[in-house]
């Protein structure tokens, strides 16, 4: 007899033709909860009560091709996530010990056998992106029913941050190289912060250039993204504006960044003209104008950065943003002690601490006793 207690109940457990039993008794006594598992042992005997017999796993390439079409059905608007999950699935399928297993033999040693052997050719970031794909996989199996479990994926260390961020004057450089329609993206990017797919699959739909309601600008709608915070509306500067606005008068489709079939351009064309204005070719051979960390996803983090540098709060920039989490924009603040300082005056100007009046230091003094402060707490 095998029985335990949980909170002011008793509950039992045992093992059946290689199946484990768990109930609970919702008995307090302990010998009715016995008496209970012993009825529960003696209704299996039986066959009063049967346990269904499990069918044997789908093999791994069977749910992956499933798993593809739940991602094609899903994502039908955004190809690019369908490749790249395709992609992703197409280099676990080459690795024999999880192409040749059924799905319920996918453990962690069969993980880390994938691990070790993409390792020695790749590096972290490809790992880890093919690994989520697995526990995406798993975990769509698990609730198909497929598999009773889902292993643990511990991702790799060590990935490459690619946080470089324009200066004014990179900025300069690098639009003047930029060919069309490689540079009014950039433009709208810099001045909006929109994601690379999000700018490409605008259309002059989303977008109203004239200031409505008193508004101080025109604004843009981001109808969706890879979250449902993705879903917003970006105000635009003159900047912004005045570049949609000449783009708008040779207007031949409702997307704004239109090739000559008039859809949105593919993300890997737009990426070469990237790497073509950012490291030109010299002699067959390619020389960065600035960092090689500098990709696409720069021009949106180089905004984001700027507006962090000027105050804006992180709530606001996620909102800008479209990020799904606070924890995300609060990358882009960086308080200084000033800036501190100056929150304090705001608190105190509102009236809270004006109950006593506080001594006044020279705000030299102030900044340097602050500064102290920090130095000691780091």
């Amino acid at each position: 007899m095998s029985i335990f207690k949980r909170g002011s109940v008793y509950w039992y457990h045992f093992l059946f033709n290689g199946e484990h039993v768990q109930h609970s008794t919702k008995q307090g006594n302990p010998r009715t909860a016995r008496q209970i598992e012993a009825a529960h042992r003696t209704a299996l005997a039986k066959g009063e009560v049967g346990i269904e017999e499990r069918k044997a796993a789908p093999m791994f390439a069977s749910v992956a091709k499933r798993f593809l079409d739940h991602v094609e059905a899903r994502h039908e608007s955004k190809p690019q996530t369908v490749q790249f999950y395709a992609a992703k699935l197409n280099r676990l399928l080459e690795y024999q010990p999880i192409a040749g297993e059924r799905i319920d033999r996918i453990d962690e040693g069969v993980i880390e056998g994938y691990v070790v052997a993409r390792r020695a050719s790749v590096g972290p970031a490809t790992v880890n992106r093919e690994l989520a794909t697995l526990r995406r996989m798993l975990r769509l199996a698990h609730e198909w029913r497929e598999i009773q479990r889902v292993p643990r994926i511990r991702l790799l260390t060590g990935e490459r941050v690619r946080d470089f961020v324009l200066s004014r004057k990179q900025e300069e450089i690098y639009i003047a190289a930029c060919p069309q329609p490689l540079k009014d993206i950039a433009v709208l990017m810099l001045e909006t912060g929109l994601r690379i797919g999000e700018a490409l699959h605008l259309e002059w739909a989303d977008i109203t250039l004239a200031p409505v309601n008193g508004a101080r600008f025109g604004f843009l709608r981001v109808r969706e993204g890879k979250s449902k915070n993705a879903r917003r509306i970006i105000p635009l500067t003159d900047r912004a504006a005045a570049m949609l606005r000449e783009r708008l008068e040779s207007k031949a489709s409702g997307f704004v960044f239109a090739n000559r079939d008039g859809k949105p351009y593919q993300g890997t064309s737009i990426n070469h003209l990237h790497q073509d204005a950012s490291a030109p070719k010299i002699n067959g051979k390619r020389h960065p104008l600035f960092s090689t960390d500098f990709v696409m996803h720069s021009l949106r983090h180089t905004m984001l950065t700027r507006l962090g540098e000027s105050g804006v709060d992180a709530f606001t920039i996620m909102r800008i943003a479209g990020h799904s989490s606070i924890v995300v924009s609060q990358r882009y603040i960086h308080p200084t002690p000033e800036a501190v300082e100056r929150a304090f005056e705001r608190l105190q100007l509102s009236g809270d601490f004006a109950i006593i009046e506080p001594k006044r230091l020279p705000p030299a003094t102030v900044s340097a006793t602050l500064a102290e402060a920090v130095a000691v707490s780091h």
